[in-house]
């Protein structure tokens, strides 16, 4: 897979997650994915991916801004970086207490493709910022 399809994929893949489109962000990885979740477990497969949609859909409600795509000349491994636009919905285990407060935060993510899919996602973000918007507001 060339650079311009990974592009492609994960262009897709961040329209799906701005627009809630669970299922179409699950259709943009590999049946093993392997997730990161930032300062956390790593978690393997779909449905373990979709059980973090569920918890975050629970939790958060988040639009992401100022995308910024890159690959390798293959297409094998790629990076995002964009803004994260969020209002906590609901207290989230071993987190502060949940009142609507809103942030905006800096992040990104490091990703691995093979055969059109996305195989490998590990997400970064300042939890400590994230705290701080959310215990200050």
């Amino acid at each position: 897979m060339a650079r311009a399809q990974t592009i492609e994929l994960l262009t897709r893949y961040y329209a799906a997650f701005n627009a809630r489109d669970w299922q179409g962000m699950l259709d943009c990885l590999a049946d093993d994915v392997a997730h990161d979740i930032n300062q956390g477990k790593r978690v393997i497969g779909k449905a373990a991916f979709a059980e973090f949609l569920v918890h975050m859909e629970r939790c958060y409600a988040e639009q992401l801004t100022d995308i910024v795509l890159m690959a390798n000349d293959d297409g094998t491994r790629a990076a995002a970086e964009f803004v994260v636009h969020g209002e906590y919905l609901a207290t989230d285990e071993g987190l502060p207490e949940a009142s609507g407060q809103t942030y905006v935060l800096p992040a990104g993510a490091f990703l691995a493709i093979e055969q059109g899919r996305i195989t490998r996602l590990t997400m970064y973000y300042n939890l400590a910022d994230w705290e701080a918007q959310v215990i200050g507001a």
